[in-house]
């Protein structure tokens, strides 16, 4: 069972979904290419922590802006190119899971060092991260015992990137209006919620399953 994600039904997404499997794009390949734009918004966001202020740092934090929703638009494509599009692969499911861990480290540990110079930024960073892959990993748990894939929870992958998304904006606030908040005040609470809402997702999920477990162990 796939996460329900309302776009797939849109036109704009069909028509894009078509256009990608013309030009001859595989469904693996957009998985790849969202481990890229993950890897590009991480750079941004560490290199904004290193810069001072300034058009540059609200420059990299744009970039890390744009790179967290272009990460959730590969992933709903090569979805959508798999199954829609019959170009599903027998190590498709390597691809669609690996590649979401791996971006959700480098944008949350990226975020994390951007907040370097802050006490615990980077610690907060690698929780967040850490957590998030939880989220993921207890789901896979449980559809490995045989029972369906739970997304239930606070904090879905495309509510992190979001959340994510707008910490970089507020910072790009902080950098424009030096004084009125403080630099780092906007990714910093972004992180904080991702954390803990990754954590109430992992309880969740595995209250869940556990309870699934019980029912079918009692029947």
């Amino acid at each position: 069972m796939r996460r329900v994600v309302p776009q797939r039904t849109t036109s704009w997404a069909r028509r894009a979904a078509v256009t990608l499997q013309r030009v001859g794009l595989t469904p693996n390949m957009i998985s790849v290419a969202s481990v890229v734009v993950a890897a590009v918004g991480c750079v941004a966001l560490v290199l904004a922590g290193i810069h001072d202020g300034g058009v540059t740092r609200v420059l990299l934090l744009l970039t890390a802006a744009v790179c967290a929703p272009l990460r959730l638009l590969a992933n709903m494509l090569d979805g959508m190119l798999a199954v829609e599009g019959g170009m599903s692969s027998p190590v498709g499911d390597l691809y669609n899971e690996l590649p979401d861990r791996l971006s959700d480290i480098l944008f949350l540990a990226g975020a994390g060092y951007a907040l370097a110079e802050l006490p615990g930024g980077v610690a907060l960073g690698w929780i967040a991260a850490t957590l998030a892959v939880l989220t993921a990993y207890v789901r896979s748990l449980g559809a490995a015992q045989g029972l369906s894939n739970h997304f239930e929870g606070p904090m879905s992958k495309p509510r992190r990137m979001w959340l994510l998304g707008l910490g970089c904006l507020v910072g790009t606030v902080e950098t424009v209006l030096p004084g009125q908040l403080p630099w780092g005040l906007g990714l910093m609470v972004a992180l904080a919620l991702i954390a803990l809402g990754s954590l109430v997702t992992v309880l969740i999920r595995l209250r869940i399953i556990a309870r699934e477990l019980n029912a079918r162990a009692a029947r």
